[in-house]
């Protein structure tokens, strides 16, 4: 009697296994058809009995939710989330569906990055964030994670933005990448193509010359810098310095450690040190504009508007024509903009309050003078650049040039056609 009970019981179960591989493959079915609606109503009815089928017939139904919910998903994150978690239970259930799953994470992982990027252009840090961290469980490339963290510290989330650095540090990540790189003829400029057969190509064609490869800079420096540069702001001084020790430990003659190291001990108020460093740094390659360049660019990010000024002017000393160099002048010599026009509004109608108005405006304009030779000649390196564009013609339009104002508006409504 028992032995008869038991052979029924397996019957029952193969009867329901039986009903669920039907489910899946009428899923799979709607799936190449894109009736993505109809698959999950398929995958619905065969869940709720999942849990007496083996682990290859779940990583089956797994993988065609995720597939179901990536091509109803769009750019609903709620749904791509889901995908995403999908995905990563029918790979815990059988590795070797991955060779099969290969394009929907491809998939999965462009439509997250792509929102991310959109994300992160509307100032949503939050959500940019969460998108490349769900696209880093997927992929596994700690890439993903890099740029999350970077998100979560412009969202100033800073426990996140920490927590996304130690795993990418804990993953060996270090962003390094051979880059094969031509000149452009007509600009001037030094781009990068996907490979060494197509810079070879583009080489050939006559539109580049000089084709080289280069190396990509490491990103661990940043990492480290950005870590350290956390904890101090939570004031968490101790910490800073032991993460910085160690890795200049591991490190000494890393340069992006080294102006890390600085930033840290400008942030802690030791200027001694800081100079010492930045002394160290401009030793290393004295006639390496990018040097000054990178120093400005760590000097305006910790506040010291002066030091990056004259970083930046030793860069352009050795590369006139670093058009990076001119832009970023322009904007830290306009930062002080804002503060003189809040308080030119701010003043009444008095003798007092005219005179000082006058006296910030004319402040104001010697401010717009000043930059104005920089975003020229911006312009003239790079012709095609809207930003520049726009503020030197809004800055004719404050002094009053009206001929060239008229042609730096008339310049840009003519690039946004």
């Amino acid at each position: 009697m028992k032995t008869r009970i038991l052979i029924t019981g397996l019957a029952f179960v193969s009867a329901i296994s039986f009903g669920q591989k039907k489910e899946i493959k009428k899923a799979e079915k709607a799936i190449q058809s894109n009736e993505y609606s109809e698959a999950l109503t398929y995958l619905n009815e065969a869940e709720p009995m999942l849990g007496s089928v083996d682990n290859d017939l779940k990583a089956q139904f797994y993988a065609a939710k995720g597939e179901a919910l990536l091509g109803s998903g769009g750019s609903d994150y709620t749904k791509l989330k889901k995908a995403a978690e999908a995905f990563t239970t029918a790979l815990e259930m059988d590795p070797k569906i991955e060779t099969q799953l290969s394009v929907p994470l491809q998939n999965l992982r462009a439509a997250l990055i792509n929102g991310a990027v959109k994300d992160q252009g509307a100032g949503q840090y939050k959500m940019a964030t969460d998108k490349l961290y769900t696209s880093y469980t997927v992929s596994k490339d700690p890439s993903d994670l890099y740029f999350a963290a970077s998100n979560a510290v412009n969202g100033k989330d800073y426990d996140a933005a920490l927590k996304y650095y130690q795993m990418v540090l804990d993953s060996g990540y270090t962003g390094v990448t051979e880059e094969f790189v031509a000149t452009n003829k007509e600009t001037g400029e030094v781009e990068a193509f996907e490979n060494e057969n197509v810079r070879n190509i583009a080489v050939k064609s006559g539109q580049f010359i000089k084709p080289e490869k280069r190396v990509t800079e490491s990103r661990k420096g940043e990492v480290l810098r950005n870590m350290t540069l956390i904890y101090i702001e939570q004031g968490n001084n101790e910490k800073a310095t032991s993460l910085m020790k160690t890795a200049r430990a591991e490190n000494p003659g890393d340069i992006y450690l080294m102006r890390a190291d600085a930033d840290m001990s400008y942030k802690m108020g030791d200027i001694a040190r800081y100079n010492d460093l930045m002394g160290q740094i401009v030793a290393s390659d004295p006639e390496n504009p990018e040097i000054y360049f990178n120093l400005g660019v760590g000097s305006a990010e910790i506040g010291n508007k002066e030091k990056a000024i004259e970083y930046y002017n030793k860069a352009l000393e050795l590369n006139p024509d670093y058009e990076a160099a001119l832009i970023n002048i322009a904007v830290l010599k306009l930062s002080g903009e804002d503060k003189i026009v809040e308080e030119m509004n701010s003043l009444g109608n008095s003798r007092a309050d005219n005179q000082k108005y006058d006296e910030l405006k004319e402040k104001r304009n010697t401010l717009y003078t000043e930059t104005l030779p920089y975003l020229e000649k911006a312009l003239k390196l790079k012709p095609d650049s809207k930003e520049v564009v726009r503020t030197l013609m809004n800055i004719y339009g404050q002094l009053a040039e009206d001929a060239k104002y008229n042609e730096m508006k008339a310049k840009l409504e003519s690039m946004e056609k």
